[in-house]
């Protein structure tokens, strides 16, 4: 049983239990479809039901759980229809972000840049994969940043929620960092050079590398779908 006693104390019961079950979810350590009881919980916990139902209700809002009235609360399934409408979200996003960006960029932002992409190939080459994608999110959000629109990525992160709870179910690609990193570059340079139509560019190819992942996990996993 999870002991509340030692959390920190400005989070809530209900904090506690929606960050667990977030990340177990995110995760996939709890899968589609598994059917979660308020009860079950939290004796889990150690705390009342009411906690619980607050932390399912907000797990409901970001679409993570379906709840309903007389029946088991289940974790839901992923959606095609929504991975899409994220997709398109952070492109588009994405695509504004680089536009502008390369309206502002200088040589004091494209070496704070480089230095990113240098650690990028430093943990490539020690094959440091978590640290790799903890660099490349820092990446796309220095980027936001110094273009000028750091809450665009609260943006892009929102919309990059499901769609990386749905790619845990992906095999591991050994050459899937290279190839993120060597887009890393190029868009790196088109910011240098301040060229708008190469920054979108490969930023549509960049996020268009998702497609045939996507696909491969539906046609693979298609008892996780709704």
């Amino acid at each position: 049983m999870l002991n509340l006693a030692n959390s920190v104390q400005k989070r809530t019961s209900a904090d506690v239990v929606f960050h667990q079950l977030y990340d177990e979810i995110g995760s996939l350590d709890i899968l589609p479809g598994t059917k979660l009881s308020e009860t079950d919980i939290a004796q889990r916990f150690g705390v009342s039901r009411q906690p619980v139902r607050d932390a399912f209700n907000r797990l409901e809002n970001l679409g993570l759980l379906r709840i309903r009235p007389q029946r088991a609360t289940e974790v839901r399934g992923f959606s095609l229809e929504q991975v899409a409408h994220s997709r398109f979200v952070r492109l588009a996003v994405e695509l504004e972000v680089v536009r502008l960006a390369c309206s502002i960029w200088d040589t004091e932002r494209a070496e704070a840049l480089d230095e990113n992409l240098q650690l990028q190939s430093e943990a490539l080459n020690k094959k440091q994969k978590e640290q790799f994608h903890m660099l490349d999110y820092q990446f796309h959000k220095m980027i936001c940043e110094l273009g000028g629109c750091p809450k665009a990525f609260v943006t892009i992160q929102e919309s990059k929620k499901e769609v990386e709870r749905l790619c845990v179910l992906s095999l591991d690609r050994s050459d899937e960092s290279t190839t993120l990193f060597d887009d890393h570059v190029q868009l790196a340079e088109a910011l240098k050079t301040g060229s708008t139509e190469k920054a979108t560019t490969i930023t549509r190819l960049h996020l268009s590398r998702l497609d045939n992942i996507i696909t491969e996990i539906h046609l693979n996993h298609s008892e996780y779908f709704e």
